[in-house]
C-alpha cells in the first residue's frame, strides 16, 4: 500500500505519514456519504445551520492546534498562521447568515389556476480537493455552503497539509454533523481520478494548478458534473500617479510576500506611475529589508520557508531567468542571513528593469518574488495588467473612485480592487477568467452551483 510522507519544510524532516486510500477504501467513503446525504438533506434548513454554527465554533476553539499543524506542515510563521482560522471563521459565518436567502425558491408572478415555484436541491456528494498554502481558507469556500446546502462533502487535502483535513472532519463531527456527511480522504492522484470517473461523486470543487486543474477535467468528460476550478494566477497592481503612496507600498509589499508569496491572489505584477516609480521602489525596498526570514515556530519571524525544496528551485530559477535577462534584484539576500542557495528558506526579490519577455512578469511564480515595472499612462497598464494567461485578481491604487471604476471595466479579472489586494469578501462572488479556471465560489452565487434547479409547475383543478 502507498502512503503519503510529509516533510516539513522547516527543517526537512519527517512531519508524518498516513496509508493512501485503495480504490476499495474510496468506494466505501463514498457510499457512506451517499447514504448519509439523503438524511442530512432531510433535516430541516435551520438545524444544518445551528449543527455547522457550532462546527465553526469549535474550530476557533482549537486555533492553536489548528495553528501549529499549519505552521509545521507548510511554513507560515505561527505568529500569522491564527489568522487563517479567523478567515475561516468570517466567510464561514457569512455563508451561514445567507443560507436561507440564497436557497431560497424564486417564485414568479401569481397565475390563475397555478402554483410555481423554482427551488433549489442539493447535488449530492461533493468533492472538494484543497491545496496547501491555505487549507483552510479554501476549503471554507466550498464546505460550508456544500453542508449547508444538504450535501455530503468529501475532503481530499494536499498529502502537504493531511492533518488539516484530519482535524476539521474530528471538529465538525465533535459539533454534531452526522457519520459520512463530512468524511476526509487521503489518495492518490490515480485513486481521485478514478472516484470523480465513477458515479460516486456529483461536484468536484479544486483548487490548485493549471496542469491539475487539467487533470479534473479531463477525469469528469462525459460525467456532465459541476465543477469548479481556482487554477492561481499571476495577479496585477496599478499605482497611480495620485495614489496614497505610504498606503500603497505598504499594501503592495504585503500582498505579495505575505505567506512568502504563495498564494494565488497575492501580487506578482506591479506597475507604478512613472513620476511615482523611484520614490515606490525606494520604499518598497526599504520596507523588505524589515522582514525576519526564519523559523517560522519563533514568534518574531515574519517570513517563513516555502512548502518544499523543489518549489523553492523553481522561484530561484525564475529569478536567476529574468536576472539574465536583464532585471535587477533590488534586495541582497546577503540581508537574510537565513536564507540558502539551497533548500526552502528564500530571501524576498524585488525585480526592477523587468518586461514581459521575463517568467516573473508572464508565469506564476509561487514565492516571495514581485516585479516592478514604471508606466506612463492608464492606458499603458491597463494593456500591462490584460498581458497575462490569468485572472483572478487586479487591484489599482488611487484617489479618484471613478476612474477606479473605469477602469475596473477594462481589466480582464475576476476580481478588482481599488486600494487593497490579496483578499477575498464573502459577500461577493470568487471567480477568475482565462487559465485562472471557472466556476464560483462565495456569496450569494457560491450556493447556486453546488444546487440543483427543480421548476415546480402545479395545476389546480
Amino acid at each position: 500500500m502507498s502512503e503519503l510522507i510529509t516533510i516539513s519544510p522547516i527543517d526537512g524532516r519527517e512531519l508524518l505519514r498516513r496509508p493512501h486510500a485503495t480504490q476499495a477504501d474510496a468506494g466505501r467513503i463514498a457510499q457512506a456519504a451517499r447514504q448519509a446525504q439523503q438524511a442530512w438533506a432531510q433535516r430541516p434548513l435551520s438545524e444544518r445551520v445551528t449543527i455547522l454554527s457550532a462546527a465553526i465554533d469549535l474550530v476557533l476553539s482549537r486555533t492553536d492546534a489548528f495553528a501549529d499543524a499549519i505552521t509545521r506542515q507548510m511554513g507560515r510563521p505561527i505568529s500569522q498562521a491564527p489568522g487563517e482560522l479567523r478567515g475561516f471563521a468570517e466567510r464561514g459565518r457569512y455563508m451561514l447568515s445567507i443560507a436561507e436567502e440564497a436557497l431560497a425558491p424564486i417564485v414568479p408572478p401569481a397565475k390563475e389556476s397555478f402554483e410555481r415555484s423554482i427551488e433549489r436541491e442539493p447535488v449530492g456528494v461533493v468533492l472538494t480537493v484543497a491545496p496547501w498554502n491555505y487549507p483552510l481558507l479554501t476549503a471554507v469556500n466550498s464546505i460550508i455552503p456544500a453542508l449547508a446546502a444538504g450535501n455530503a462533502m468529501i475532503l481530499k487535502h494536499s498529502d502537504q497539509t493531511p492533518l488539516c483535513a484530519e482535524q476539521l472532519v474530528a471538529a465538525f463531527t465533535d459539533a454534531g454533523v452526522p457519520a459520512g456527511v463530512f468524511q476526509y480522504l487521503h489518495a492518490t492522484h490515480d485513486i481521485i481520478r478514478d472516484l470523480i470517473q465513477s458515479p460516486a461523486i456529483d461536484h468536484v470543487v479544486f483548487t490548485g494548478s493549471v496542469r491539475g486543474g487539467g487533470a479534473m477535467e479531463e477525469a469528469a468528460v462525459g460525467r456532465f458534473i459541476g465543477r469548479g476550478l481556482e487554477l492561481g494566477g499571476s495577479d496585477p497592481a496599478y499605482v497611480r500617479a495620485d495614489a496614497d503612496l505610504a498606503h500603497a507600498v505598504e499594501t503592495l509589499v504585503d500582498g505579495a510576500f505575505f505567506n512568502s508569496g504563495q498564494s494565488c491572489c497575492g501580487i506578482q505584477r506591479i506597475y507604478v506611475h512613472e513620476s511615482l516609480y523611484q520614490a515606490f521602489v525606494d520604499q518598497a525596498v526599504e520596507l523588505t529589508r524589515q522582514y525576519r526570514l526564519g523559523d517560522p515556530l519563533d514568534p518574531e519571524t515574519n517570513l517563513g520557508p516555502v512548502v518544499r525544496a523543489r518549489a523553492a528551485d523553481e522561484v530561484r530559477a525564475v529569478i536567476a531567468e529574468s536576472v539574465r535577462m536583464g532585471a535587477r534584484n533590488c534586495i541582497d539576500p546577503a540581508h537574510f542571513p537565513q536564507a540558502r542557495a539551497e533548500g526552502t528558506y528564500l530571501a524576498p526579490a524585488i525585480l526592477t528593469n523587468v518586461d514581459h519577455t521575463m517568467p516573473v512578469m508572464n508565469e506564476e511564480c509561487f514565492g516571495p518574488v514581485v516585479g516592478i515595472m514604471p508606466v506612463a499612462s492608464d492606458e499603458e497598464a491597463v494593456a500591462l495588467m490584460n498581458d497575462s494567461n490569468y485572472g483572478l485578481t487586479a487591484s489599482v491604487f488611487t484617489r479618484d473612485l471613478e476612474a477606479a471604476r473605469a477602469l475596473g471595466r477594462r481589466i480582464q479579472t475576476g476580481t478588482f480592487f481599488m486600494n487593497r489586494c490579496d483578499y477575498l469578501d464573502p459577500a461577493l462572488a470568487w471567480t477568475g477568467v482565462k487559465n485562472t479556471g471557472h466556476g464560483i465560489s462565495l456569496s450569494i452565487l457560491g450556493y447556486h452551483s453546488l444546487t440543483r434547479v427543480k421548476s415546480y409547475h402545479l395545476r389546480l383543478l
